[in-house]
Parts: C-alpha cells; structure tokens; sequence
C-alpha cells in the first residue's frame, strides 16, 4: 500500500521465531494465486501458524493472543519486532505482499534475507535492522508491556524504544528512503524525472 513515510509511533506484534522463512510468512499453496487483492494475502499471512488444520486459532501463536490480535491501524501494530534472519527460505514477493496486506508498515529485525528485505522495501514496508542486544530490549519491553511503544523516525533514521529512551540509528538506501518518504513506487519515480529524461536524451542526439 503507498503510503508516506515520516514518523510512525506504534505497538509491536513480536514475532520471535529466528529464521522466519517466507514459507512461514505464506505458505507456497497461496503463490498460485491471481489476484493482487491485499485482504487476500493479508490473511494469509503467518497462515499455518495462527490456524490449525481445521481452519480454528491456535491459541497459542502470538498473533491470536488477545493483547495481539487487534488488526494494525495507526499507532497499533504497525511494527513487527522479528527474530533474527527474517524472511529467509525462497524469494517469494507474496510474502512481502503478506506483512503489507495484513497492515504492517515496518518489521525491526538483527538480519534480514537480503532478497527479501528488498521486496519488503518495494512494498512498501520499511525494514530496520537493529543491534542484537537492541532486538532483545524490544522483545522484554513488550513482554512486560504489550502496550509499549516503538518510534521508527524515518527522516534521521532512528528506531526508539519510548519505554527506555533507548535509540539506535539505522541504514537505509537513499533513492527508496526517498521513495518512501514520497510514497512512490519505482514508475512513480521515473514519472517525477520525466522531464529530466527527455532533455537529457535530446542533448544527448546533439
């Protein structure tokens, strides 16, 4: 979903799995699909772990805890805090599809898969890596405080756990900092230099 970047404030959903492959994100029987309808992929996503064979919550996963479970909105849920090498396993953009059709708009890992991580970043969803140690604070202040809230400051950078006032500052590709601050895809953008495109070329035949 575009939509512009600035500041989010939100409450996390952690998802503590190290190594969370994008077959866990969706599972490969949803790949088949058509369709680009976000609710779908959003449903699917973390299918196989938030429902049993029989289509009923698992009550244990963390997405159908109560304190969990409210849909992302603004300041609610916006952010996943991850285990360590997100979106690992195979390159599939439907899981990218998935945490951005569920309403997700940053997930804060240690590592991410590079592939991935990309795909995350075409989709409009802001990957942030964070310190190990940093990654860990997260998940014990959510822990003690499902309503704790996390800043992710897009303009400097910065992730903050308001809970300690700790900060750390994360790196991001200008051109898609860029893009996200803009809310434009890649075609988008090449519409905003059009102009520049066209004198450039035309002075090139000179």
């Amino acid at each position: 979903m575009k939509q512009k970047f600035n500041v989010i404030k939100s409450t996390c959903i952690p998802i503590a799995i190290d190594n969370c492959n994008t077959d866990l994100i969706i599972p490969a029987r949803y790949l088949a699909s058509t369709t680009r309808d976000p609710k779908f992929f959003g449903d699917a996503f973390m299918h196989d772990l938030r429902f049993d064979g029989a289509g009923n919550p698992v009550k244990d996963f963390v997405m159908n805890k109560p304190e969990f479970s409210e849909p992302p909105r603004e300041g609610v849920h916006e952010i996943i805090v991850g285990g360590q090498n997100w979106g690992s396993g195979s390159s599939r953009e439907h899981a990218a599809w998935a945490i951005s059709g569920y309403g997700v708009r940053v997930v804060i890992s240690s590592s991410f898969a590079d592939i991935h991580r990309n795909n995350l970043l075409n989709c409009f969803v802001l990957p942030v890596v964070v310190s190990q140690q940093f990654q860990q604070e997260l998940f014990d202040t959510i822990a003690k405080n499902p309503e704790a809230v996390v800043t992710v400051d897009v303009p400097n950078q910065t992730v903050t756990n308001e809970t300690t006032g700790h900060s750390e500052h994360f790196d991001i590709n200008g051109y898609k900092k860029h893009c996200l601050m803009n809310a434009l895809d890649d075609i988008d953008y090449l519409l905003t230099v059009q102009d520049k495109t066209v004198e450039y070329e035309n002075n090139r035949k000179h």
